[in-house]
């Protein structure tokens, strides 16, 4: 999802995955969080490779300098420190979807860390962090982490349904 938000603010994306028609959704999204005053963090950097395999040749890349044979895998450090500050002046974190290609090594290092922050704000009291989808699933449980949230959820596009206030049959036929 980052690298189409990327690709939507003109930042060269090389051969990274993303949704390369979705610029017009990107600006209504973007417009209405400004309306909102809330704010979209966006990588500044990215782990880039020239391959989908584990262990692949990679580099740290500036997303100003990005490689156009390259393609963006995992968030880079100063990614990583950002979303964590986030994170600290949060009371609620809501969790969807990795931050990388978190099944190949090295390229879960992103996701893993920040799911091992969140864990430690979570435990310590400091934060209610709620998680929802099969991939978030599977990142959690790769990070060691999955038991440590408040709540997890495996309902995946179900959970984000519900999140935006849509009524579900299966919880409708509940409530009869």
């Amino acid at each position: 999802m980052a690298n189409t938000f990327l690709l939507a603010e003109g930042l060269a994306i090389g051969k990274s995955l993303a949704e390369r028609d979705m610029g017009e959704t990107v600006d209504v999204i973007m417009g209405k969080a400004e309306k909102a005053n809330c704010a979209i963090i966006v990588p500044v950097d990215g782990v880039v490779a020239w391959n989908f395999a584990a262990n692949a040749p990679h580099q740290n890349y500036g997303l100003d300098a990005m490689d156009p044979e390259g393609m963006i895998l995992d968030i880079g450090r100063q990614s990583r420190e950002r979303i964590k500050g986030a994170i600290d002046e949060a009371a609620t974190l809501v969790w969807n979807g990795p931050l990388g290609a978190f099944e190949l090594v090295p390229f879960d290092e992103g996701t893993n860390e920040i799911a091992q922050y969140v864990a430690a704000r979570t435990k310590a009291g400091k934060l209610v962090s709620v998680a929802g989808g099969g991939d978030t699933v599977s990142a959690l449980a790769h990070a060691g982490v999955k038991d440590d949230f408040t709540y997890v959820s495996t309902a995946g596009g179900a959970f984000l349904e519900w999140m935006e206030g849509k009524t579900l049959p299966g919880v409708a036929a509940l409530m009869k």
